[in-house]
């Protein structure tokens, strides 16, 4: 009975010293893995901020708006045709209203290139802006993944 207590007895305490060896191999391998996990989130972070930058820069961009100005200077363009080529018509001289005729349809068609074009700074409006929030979203969860690594290597270091 004695030889199998001691025999229990030895064994627990290979178990036990094998164990804590294991957990202090465990930590270095740990401490390893959360300095690289901390070194991705932290380039992760540069990357949403350089994102995050471009965005805001092609909002700025596309607000800027020529195309708002180009519409209304070719509205002004129609107008002022218009009234030359009812002046011209009211005069008889037909040539010069076909020509001024032939401006207001290129005018026209300026009108509706621009009127597409805002429709299409919109629509990139609206997606740069929840691009926006989906990398302003992504650097906050980096930012996040980075305060849980760095508090993982400090107990990882302490051995706790």
């Amino acid at each position: 009975m004695r030889r199998h207590l001691a025999y229990l007895l030895a064994s627990m305490l290979l178990g036990m010293a094998s164990a804590a060896y294991a957990q202090e191999a465990g930590n270095s391998a740990d401490l390893k893995g959360d300095r690289k996990d901390l070194h991705q989130d932290r380039r992760d972070l540069r990357q949403d901020k350089r994102d995050i930058h471009k965005d805001q820069h092609d909002i700025t961009k596309d607000r800027i708006d020529q195309d708002r100005r180009d519409l209304n200077k070719d509205a002004r363009d129609i107008s002022r045709d218009r009234r030359e080529r009812n002046q011209d018509l009211k005069n008889g001289d037909k040539a010069d209203a076909r020509k001024e005729q032939r401006d207001v349809n290129r005018d026209k068609r300026d009108v509706a290139k621009d009127r597409r074009d805002l429709r299409a700074d919109n629509r990139d409006i609206r997606h740069d802006t929840r691009d926006l929030h989906r990398d302003r979203k992504d650097a906050r969860s980096d930012r996040k993944d980075i305060r849980h690594d760095r508090k993982d290597i400090h107990r990882d270091r302490r051995g706790s």
